[in-house]
């Protein structure tokens, strides 16, 4: 195995003053260059740090990063720095409340937090990994919980692949529209004034439904939609596949797996269209077996604008730089909790003890939606999904200490 190159500081501060990021983790220096945009903290917070020790910001105060977190840093390796030629970081004032001492003792990187060798990994990267993970049995746990930065295949078939993954724009530009529409159709159906509820059990006591209730019945499918996703996601997608069983495990991957392993996989952040519209078709199907066809045209239109509105919040929760100190910037901070530290517990929460992080039930999805229109009765609704709002209090997972 090659040695590491070495860097001189002369070296690291010219990069950096050519627009690259390279940080120090003691002598270790890493290239955080492709990273910044992804940073959960900001990009001029790592700006920032460029040709610095991050040492002290990974330890804290302010916080202490994850085992996965520091497993991410591995990745951005590009050599050490020449010996005796480390710079000390310029000290910078911290305003944040001080972690507990205990969090701080551990001065070297945890050993367990070694990269993920693509060429000793437990799959073959070079390789679809759909039919490889389910293989890996009682490790697979521990292995779709150890992010990395590159992206995945699926499927041998170039055909199946391009069904698997999509770019954002296009789930808004295949669903929007069809919004739209839908959102027409129904209000003008319903401005008719000839549907009524339970009409097909008695018309003595059928409730008509007017036009001016169709605001009112959108927004009832978008919490229908909340809700299901929440159910899904914590039921389904975070589910612990038995370690002998190869196919629920390949489910697993396939569904939601894939995600966890890959976050900043780009083309699967969001649902692509042709798979989607299955699940789409169905959630239909049964609303017109269950309402009169315009109401349930009309609590359906809700519910698909709620999916729209559901992914495009996930990509920018992952690839967007919200200002610090808005709401967005916090429910980022959530979902990369989420990723890198509380995956296996499912909670995206940043909360103050493991013991309320154990309680949390799964779902950074439920709050991600509501976030648009974070009104009272959502606050109700998370009191009954999450139990008692614990918000955040501490910065992003991967931010480095301003």
């Amino acid at each position: 195995m090659a040695a590491p190159r070495s860097f001189s500081a002369a070296e690291v501060r010219a990069r950096c003053a050519q627009g690259s990021c390279l940080v120090r983790c003691r002598r270790r220096l890493y290239d955080l260059s492709g990273f910044v945009r992804l940073h959960p903290g900001g990009e001029q917070l790592l700006r920032r740090r460029a040709g610095t020790d991050v040492s002290a910001a990974l330890d804290g105060p302010p916080h202490r990063h994850s085992a996965n977190a520091r497993r991410w840093l591995e990745q951005y390796y590009v050599g050490e720095m020449e010996s005796g030629e480390e710079e000390q970081a310029p000290p910078e004032p911290v305003d944040e409340k001080p972690v507990d001492a205990a969090a701080q003792t551990q001065a070297q990187v945890d050993p367990r937090c070694k990269t993920v060798d693509a060429e000793k990994d437990l799959v073959d990267w070079q390789k679809p990994l759909l039919w490889q993970v389910g293989y890996l049995g009682e490790k697979y746990e521990e292995w779709v919980h150890q992010p990395v930065d590159r992206p995945i295949r699926l499927f041998h078939s170039d055909f199946l692949e391009s069904l698997s993954k999509t770019a954002w724009y296009v789930v808004f530009m295949v669903w929007a529209p069809v919004v739209l529409y839908l959102s027409w159709v129904s209000y003008t159906s319903l401005a008719w004034g000839d549907t009524r509820l339970f009409s097909s059990f008695t018309t003595e006591y059928s409730i008509p439904v007017h036009k001016y209730y169709f605001p009112l019945i959108f927004l009832l499918g978008m919490f229908l939609w909340s809700l299901l996703e929440y159910l899904i996601h914590r039921f389904v997608f975070h589910m612990k596949p038995p370690a002998s069983n190869y196919y629920l495990i390949t489910l697993h991957f396939l569904l939601h797996g894939q995600h966890h392993k890959s976050p900043f996989d780009s083309a699967r952040l969001v649902f692509p269209p042709v798979p989607a519209s299955l699940g789409i078709g169905f959630f239909y199907g049964v609303l017109r077996l269950l309402l009169p066809e315009v109401l349930g045209l009309s609590l359906f239109v809700g519910w698909l604008c709620g999916y729209v509105v559901y992914d495009m919040m996930h990509y920018y929760l992952h690839y967007g730089s919200p200002k610090k100190g808005t709401y967005l910037y916090g429910l980022k901070a959530y979902h990369v909790k989420h990723h890198f530290e509380h995956q296996k517990a499912g909670s995206a929460a940043v909360l103050g003890s493991e013991r309320a992080v154990r309680a949390q039930p799964a779902c950074v999805q439920c709050s991600e939606i509501f976030g648009v229109w974070r009104l009272g009765w959502v606050n109700l609704g998370e009191a009954m999904f999450h139990g008692p709002t614990v918000h955040v209090s501490q910065p992003p997972l991967l931010r480095m200490a301003s």
